[in-house]
């Protein structure tokens, strides 16, 4: 049998218990007692009336503990005491139960207060929006680093800088950009970074802001500092020499002159010589300053879609006879063999080849078996990577805090601007290059893409 609702399951089996009960003191009694039969039934009757009163009572209480615990309701307490002892250990276990959940919420509280005390004081500029841009979260630094009080959409950033807006709408888990903007007429560079999560099903973005303004005018400083050190190093080379031969040339037809003797021929072999050596060593700063030229003069990258594997094969055709002639082993993979990348290829080819030149220097002097492994591989940023490692003398610990500065060269005849100009062609094309050497053990030059 199917019932609506319990009240009517109830009240119609009752009926039925009721009826079964009146039937049989009427086959028990007969018709003689009717009087007697009707107080029954009014007693049974009341006996109904309360039993279906009380089991309505305890679904009441049940249905009402659990719509508090349905709408985090906590405050509600039953008494324990002074029923039945069935009653009495429900109404205690509800009260274990709701006091349960109030630690529960207590707890989840001070955890959010807790957490959302220090985003608020972390030093790390922190933004969290949907997809519709409304904002969730915006912490003290961030606010302090954009100029903004209250803000509810992140459009709204688009007064202080629309790049900024542009940036944090386009970027994808991962992704980081440099943002420019001036604000009261301060300069300033943050450097953002996004990721993107997932809660109840509705897509978020996080978002870290820093202001490293301040950290680039040390490091630019730093570079300068650096650049100026090698400048001064290599022109004093070349102009400390000039000077000295320009002045005993100028001595020599000094004395000549005011003793109105004429020159011999050993003399002006001498002064031919000087000047010989000085046009030599001019030709030779000249040459320097071209290559500082050069640096600045780097095309943009005209990208196209290339294959690693072919890219790879072209460096190792255009090597092969010399690394033979050198006995020198060389390995190159690729993983996956249909791996692609967007460069330049004229450019990369210039990185490729600075670095086996610097390679294929290292090995000169070793008396060991001569290695360069180069291989090609998909890292774990999904972004494609080649190393480039050779088991040669390696490089000093000083001279790997200069080696990507411009003149910087650890070689007797080198221009030093190899490296350099690698590292802004990575750079043009969004990647970036590294670096390391363990000395007498070799050294490993990373390029990612």
């Amino acid at each position: 049998m199917s019932f609506k609702n319990f009240r009517f399951a109830i009240i119609v089996r009752v009926i039925l218990i009721t009826a079964t009960m009146l039937l049989l003191g009427y086959v028990a009694f007969g018709t003689e007692n009717q009087v007697n039969i009707f107080f029954i039934s009014l007693a049974i009757a009341v006996q109904v009336y309360l039993l279906i009163r009380a089991v309505e009572k305890t679904n009441r209480e049940i249905s009402s503990f659990l719509n508090s615990i349905k709408y985090d309701d906590f405050t509600a307490t039953y008494p324990n005491v002074g029923h039945s002892a069935s009653v009495d250990r429900l109404y205690s276990e509800f009260n274990n139960v709701i006091r349960k959940f109030r630690e529960i919420r207590a707890d989840k509280e001070a955890n959010y207060h807790y957490f959302r005390t220090i985003v608020q004081h972390v030093g790390i500029g922190l933004i969290t929006f949907n997809k519709k841009g409304d904002i969730q979260i915006i912490n003290s630094s961030a606010k302090k680093l954009l100029g903004v009080e209250g803000i509810n959409n992140i459009f709204e950033l688009s007064k202080v800088s629309p790049k900024l807006v542009e940036s944090l709408m386009k970027l994808k888990t991962g992704g980081s950009d440099l943002v420019n903007f001036t604000q009261d007429g301060t300069h300033t560079q943050l450097s953002i970074y996004v990721i993107e999560l997932m809660l109840r099903g509705e897509e978020f973005k996080l978002v870290s802001i820093q202001n490293i303004q301040s950290e680039l005018e040390e490091k630019e400083m730093d570079a300068w500092q650096n650049l100026i050190r090698v400048l001064t190093h290599e022109i004093m080379n070349s102009v400390t020499p000039l000077s000295s031969l320009a002045a005993t040339v100028k001595d020599n037809l000094v004395d000549n002159i005011e003793d109105d003797v004429p020159i011999e021929k050993e003399e002006l072999e001498d002064i031919y010589l000087a000047v010989q050596t000085i046009e030599r060593r001019s030709q030779g700063l000249i040459r320097f300053v071209t290559d500082f030229r050069n640096l600045t003069k780097i095309p943009q990258p005209k990208v196209a879609t290339e294959s690693v594997s072919k890219v790879l094969e072209h460096i190792q055709v255009l090597f092969k006879y010399e690394m033979a002639a050198k006995n020198i082993k060389t390995s190159f993979s690729v993983e996956p063999v249909n791996l692609t990348f967007s460069i330049d290829k004229e450019l990369i080819d210039q990185v490729m080849i600075n670095i086996l030149q610097n390679a294929i220097h290292a090995l000169e002097e070793s008396t060991e078996e001569k290695h360069i492994i180069v291989r090609a591989f998909v890292n774990e940023y999904n972004r494609p990577t080649i190393v480039i490692r050779d088991n040669g003398c390696g490089i000093d610990e000083e001279a790997l805090s200069k080696i990507f500065i411009p003149f910087f060269t650890t070689k007797k005849q080198g221009s030093g601007i190899g490296l350099s100009l690698s590292k802004q062609i990575m750079r043009k094309h969004g990647g970036g290059i590294t670096l390391k050497s363990v000395m007498n053990e070799g050294t490993e030059f990373t390029l990612r893409f």
